[in-house]
């Protein structure tokens, strides 16, 4: 008896078909994630010149009266506005995003994982926005002032829109992500990469090394490399607290 032919509609192998699913959902949630900051980027882009005078404000206080800042590029009205949207869009849809990631991931962790990882999740969306918000409350408006109160005698102020956005963008990414640290510093705690009572051990490198990273994260002026420096070496501290208290993974 001859063998008929396979069915074209047979299932894949048991092998492919789960990675193939992981493809699928993985294509769904990108898709989800960027609809979501498409959805807020609309919603903001009629209050894009709005954010701009939100995001130039600690400038605008401390420059000379009568001064105001400049486009020098002919799209800069326009695109400057937008990329600053955009951005802002992406920060708000943040939680969206990482919880289109925990969902994509947790299937594939146990139920001790599980009760570690969603609070980090968490944990990390908080500390960004806590470390945006130090950036402009705190940071800003000492650089600025410290900028505009040292300019020589006969210099006009009037800064670039564009270049300040950029100035602005970069330190917010540095503050948002040096207040992550803690995150770090429990997760390699967790996985047994590090130990917390070594790390402790290590302070005094820690320290010089915060100032290192502030010096590469920041623009070259003193006063924000000390104010990143400084909330990074803190926050480390908190971050060896936090990773002696979580029972490493593997001691499970």
């Amino acid at each position: 008896m001859i063998d008929s032919p396979p069915n074209s509609n047979s299932q894949p192998p048991l092998g492919e078909q789960p990675f193939i699913a992981h493809l699928l959902e993985l294509r769904d949630r990108l898709l989800r994630s960027l609809i979501a900051v498409l959805i807020i980027f609309i919603a903001l882009f009629g209050f894009a010149n709005d954010l701009y005078q939100y995001i130039s404000a600690p400038l605008r206080a401390y420059m000379p009266e009568g001064a105001g800042m400049i486009a020098t590029e002919v799209a800069s009205p326009f695109f400057t506005p937008f990329k600053l949207t955009l951005v802002v869009s992406l920060f708000a849809a943040m939680p969206y995003l990482l919880y289109q990631l925990w969902a994509f991931v947790a299937p594939g962790l146990y139920q001790q994982e599980k009760r570690i990882a969603m609070p980090l999740f968490f944990s990390s969306v908080a500390l960004f926005y806590a470390g945006m918000a130090f950036a402009y409350y705190v940071v800003f408006p000492l650089v600025f002032m410290f900028f505009t109160s040292t300019a020589p005698e006969g210099v006009s102020i009037m800064t670039d829109i564009r270049s300040y956005l950029d100035f602005v963008l970069k330190l917010f990414f540095a503050f948002g992500l040096a207040f992550e640290i803690p995150i770090a510093v429990v997760i390699l705690s967790w996985v047994g990469a590090v130990d917390p009572a070594t790390l402790g051990s290590k302070r005094p490198y820690v320290f010089v090394g915060c100032f290192v990273v502030g010096m590469l994260l920041t623009p070259p002026d003193v006063i924000s490399q000390v104010l990143l420096a400084l909330p990074m070496w803190l926050l480390f501290e908190v971050g060896v607290v936090f990773a002696k208290l979580i029972k490493p993974r593997h001691t499970d």
